[in-house]
């Protein structure tokens, strides 16, 4: 795929396993997070994904793919879960989309 203008990936990545006593993936998903960051491109973590907002295609898996190489530098086996939403000529949807929900629900009254 080649230039798309404007898209929104949602991802999530996590080691298979843990080590930790409860389960838990925290360290080796902050580094995911840690990569996003460092990437300078506009993002938010959730609980459950972190979303990226970038002008190419390419441009979101070179993230999305050093991400999860710095998960896998923790475990052998990475689980990776991604959703895009791709619309061409669109920039700053990362907060305008939350922003028109928050103004539909202001108008219920």
């Amino acid at each position: 795929m080649g230039q798309a203008g404007g898209m929104l990936v949602a991802f999530s990545i996590a080691p298979s396993g843990s080590s930790s006593d409860d389960g838990s993936v925290g360290d080796a998903v902050a580094e995911a997070v840690r990569v996003v960051r460092e990437s300078g491109l506009p993002n938010e973590t959730t609980s459950m994904f972190t979303t990226i907002e970038a002008e190419t295609w390419d441009e979101a898996m070179a993230v999305v793919g050093r991400a999860v190489e710095a998960v896998q530098a923790r475990s052998p086996r990475v689980s990776l879960v991604l959703k895009a939403d791709i619309r061409p000529g669109y920039t700053g949807q990362l907060s305008a989309k939350v922003e028109r929900i928050e103004k539909a629900l202001g108008s219920d009254g």
